[in-house]
This record gives C-alpha cells, structure tokens and sequence, in this order.
C-alpha cells in the first residue's frame, strides 16, 4: 500500500489515543478496585461489629430475642448487605448461618470453618482477606471479628461475614466495556478528524506538487494560491511564489542579457565579416584595405573586451560566494592610484576631479584587490555618465568604525524605478543604452557582490541631474 501523510497521521493519533486510553483504564480500574474492596470491607467490618454486638447482647441476655427473632435480625441484616452471615464458635464450628445465595449452598449449623482463618481471628482480633473458609466452593471476601460478651472479655465465639467475588468482577466487566465503547467512538471521530485535516493538508501540498513540477518544465508565470492559510502551509505556498518570483525575475534577465548581448555582438561581427570579405573579393580597393583591416581589429577587440566582462562577472559570483581575504590598506591612496589609472578618459571628456580626503591616511579592512575593482568601475560609470566640462567629486570620510567613500557625477537624473534595479545583473536602461556603447550591464553587479562578500553596504541617490554611489568600509583599528 502507498505511503501516505494521512496513513501515517492517523496510525500516530490512534496509538497515541489508545495508549492513553490504555494507561487510564488500567489506573481508573485498579483505583476503581481499591476503592470499591476499602468499602467493601469497611461495609462488612460494620456489619460484622454490629452482629457481634448484637448476638454478644442475645447471650449475655440484654436482648430479649428468641432464636426465630434472632435469625430474623440476621436475614435483614444479611439481606441488606448482600453477603452471608456466619456466627462460630471458638473451635469454628458453625452455630448461626444464613445464606444469600440463590441455591443457598454454603456453611449450615455444625460445619468446620478453616483452623487457619479461625486463628488468626483469635491471635490478631480480625480477620479480612480472601478464603473457601474450607466449606466453600471458590474463594470468597471473608471479614471475621471475635465475639464477646458486653460484661466481659470472655470469648464466646466469632462472627463471619463472606461476599462473593463475582461483585468486583462484574465491576470490573462492565467498566472494561465503558472504556472499550469509549475508545471505538474516539477512534471514529479520530479517523473523521483525521480524515478531514488530511484532505485540507494534503490537498495543498498535491496542488504544489503540481505547480513544482509544471515550474520546472518552464511555465514560471505559475504562482500558488495559499486560500487564506495562516498555518505552515501558508508560509510554504508564499515561500514557492518568492521563490517562483526570483527565479522568474532571473530568467527575465537571463533572456534580457541574451537580447542584450546578441545585440552587442552582432554589430562588431557584422562589421568584421563585412569588411573580410570585401577584402576577400574586392570589394575593399587595395588602398583601402588597410583601413579596412584597422577596423576589423579594433572591432575584434571590442568583441574580446565584452567575453572578458562577462568573465570577469562569472569569477567574480563564484570568488565571493566565500569571504574574501582581509587585510589592512589605505583607502586614500587605493582611491589616488584608481583615478590615476582612469586620468586619460577624465581628460578626454572635459572633465575635473574634486577630491576631499583626510590629510593622513585612512586604514581600512578589506581586500585591497576587490576594493580596486570597486573604486575602479564606480569611477569609470561615473565618468560614462558625466555631463562633459563638469566635475566628478571623489570623498572619504570617517564616522564611528566606518569609513564613507563617495563617488559623485552630474548627468542626467536616473529615475527611481531605476534605482531599485541598478545592482542587477545584466540590467541597462535605455538611457544606459545609448551613452554607454560598450558594457553589457555587469560593472555595478560586479561592485555589489564584492561589497556584499566583505559584508559592507552601498547606496545611491540621484537627485536634479546630481548621482552619487556612497560605500562604506569598516576602519582598522
């Protein structure tokens, strides 16, 4: 049979149900049984001091009883008591009976009661326990009291009172039969309930088997309905949709990086099998094939420049995806030897640099290396984006364990739907588009998995034509 949440459910509740019920019926009916043989005996205690007293008052001549009144007194008290009546002599010789049972077989005048129960009535002054008394067929509940008279401590005899022990077991039938009753009608409603929570979870969890298996097949627009749930199926139906949501959002920029990327190359190789083959054919002149071959080299490293990006962006989620090394470096000259590096391009767009660093240095925890490659394409899309003839403002500065770095342009504003997907992977508005010719949208990715990776932030803001990137790194000490 398969396997199922609700088979294994409700096997676990009716064990445990029964179990239960198992521990309470056995404690319920031992205590059950206590109580009702501690009664049973006080009962019979109080009935035997009381015949005692009174055949002791018959005796010793106090009563005015005959026998037949005697007797009649013993058939009440017998009768009310459920039990037989027995008065001994000291040697146990049966001189009173009377007899509850329906065939009224038992202990009659004359008959030998046990020596050993006899004894220890006479030895401890009472007797109770279970015994056949030596005339009875099966063991009975037997009390026994000694029997004196009222103006003395002469003993006279003992008096006996025995009940059958058919009572208790009756007990005891009829109260396995309530718990067993009990236990099948809660088994039932256990199944119903189970039956029920196992449909509305179950159910649920079918539903989202499905939609996993239909996601993976390709069909992410796929989201699961969680009905309102509140409960642990709820959070696993809203987990999948984020889940769902991310990868769909992935695959979006996947697709959007292919469109981006087949679009980057195919201009250069358009260009280069254009002008190979009219070289080839002669369609180029002679005199122009130098010119020809100049382009097709400097599209070839065009070409070369984007396969190394998107390289450059691989390594770097598969490098940072553990901690980075870190070492103690200053900041200020780490950003001086970025800005040297870029100097060229900042003087061929008009542009000025205005540097605010401390005086001294400013030592910081990080890698050096990726710390570089962070100063370095914040720069250079800086210097992409600038108006020319304005100025790009470079800043550190200190405050608590933190120290701000600040890279700021003046160009055109990006709007605030684009800031939220500025980090992404593969993301270029259109505006990115067209001033930038050359990248494939994976230098500011690039800057927030290193930053990410050295559990450091960075922010943007972009404000009348102002943008600046602030990032931070933890001071060394």
């Amino acid at each position: 049979m398969r396997d199922s949440l609700f088979r294994r459910h409700f096997i676990m509740t009716a064990g445990m149900i029964l179990l239960a019920f198992a521990l309470l019926s056995t404690g319920f009916m031992y205590l059950s049984y206590r109580y009702t043989l501690q009664e049973k005996k006080n009962a019979l205690e109080e009935e035997a001091g009381y015949i005692a007293r009174l055949t002791a008052q018959v005796l010793d001549q106090e009563a005015q009883l005959t026998d037949s009144d005697y007797l009649a007194c013993l058939s009440v008290i017998s009768g009310i008591a459920g039990s037989d009546l027995l008065v001994c002599s000291p040697d146990g010789a049966v001189l009173y009976s009377y007899l509850t049972s329906e065939e009224r077989e038992g202990p009659t005048a004359g008959s030998q009661i046990s020596g050993k129960v006899m004894r220890e009535v006479l030895n401890v002054e009472q007797f109770e326990g279970t015994s056949d008394l030596g005339v009875y067929d099966s063991d009975r509940f037997v009390v026994g009291v000694p029997l004196r008279l009222t103006r003395g401590e002469d003993l006279m005899g003992v008096v006996l009172i025995t009940s059958s022990m058919s009572n208790l077991t009756a007990l005891w039938r009829d109260q396995a039969t309530i718990f067993v009753f009990t236990a099948l009608v809660v088994l039932c409603a256990a199944f119903v309930s189970c039956t029920l929570a196992g449909i509305q979870q179950v159910k649920p969890l079918k539903e989202m088997a499905e939609m996993v298996r239909r996601f993976g097949m390709g069909e992410y627009d796929l989201r699961v309905t969680d009905h309102g749930r509140r409960d642990e199926l709820g959070e696993l139906a809203n987990a999948f949709n984020s889940m769902a949501d991310s990868i769909a959002e992935t695959e979006n920029q996947r697709r959007e990086f292919v469109a981006n990327v087949s679009h980057e190359l195919k201009t250069p190789m358009t260009t280069i099998s254009g002008f190979a083959d009219g070289i080839l054919d002669g369609t180029v002149p002679p005199e122009k094939e130098k010119d020809a071959l100049r382009v097709i080299s400097n599209e070839t490293r065009r070409l070369s420049r984007l396969v190394r990006r998107m390289l450059d962006a691989s390594r770097t989620e598969v490098r940072y995806q553990t901690d980075s090394c870190q070492l103690r470096f200053d900041i200020v000259e780490t950003m001086a030897r970025v800005m040297i590096s870029l100097e060229g391009r900042i003087t061929s767009r008009g542009l000025d640099i205005d540097v605010q660093f401390p005086d001294g240095p400013t030592i910081v925890w990080g890698d050096p290396d990726s710390v570089t490659q962070v100063c370095y394409n914040l720069l250079d899309n800086a210097i992409k984006f600038s108006t020319p003839g304005t100025a790009i403002r470079l800043s550190i500065q200190t405050k608590g364990r933190k120290a701000y770095i600040g890279v700021r342009n003046i160009g055109e504003t990006i709007q605030p739907e684009e800031l939220d997907k500025i980090f992404d992977r593969f993301h270029k508005s259109d505006r990115s588009r067209s001033l930038d010719k050359e990248g494939v949208g994976l230098g500011l990715y690039i800057v927030k998995t290193i930053l990410n990776s050295l559990k450091e932030t960075i922010t943007v803001t972009s404000e009348d034509g102002v943008t600046e990137f602030v990032f931070t790194l933890t001071l060394a000490e």
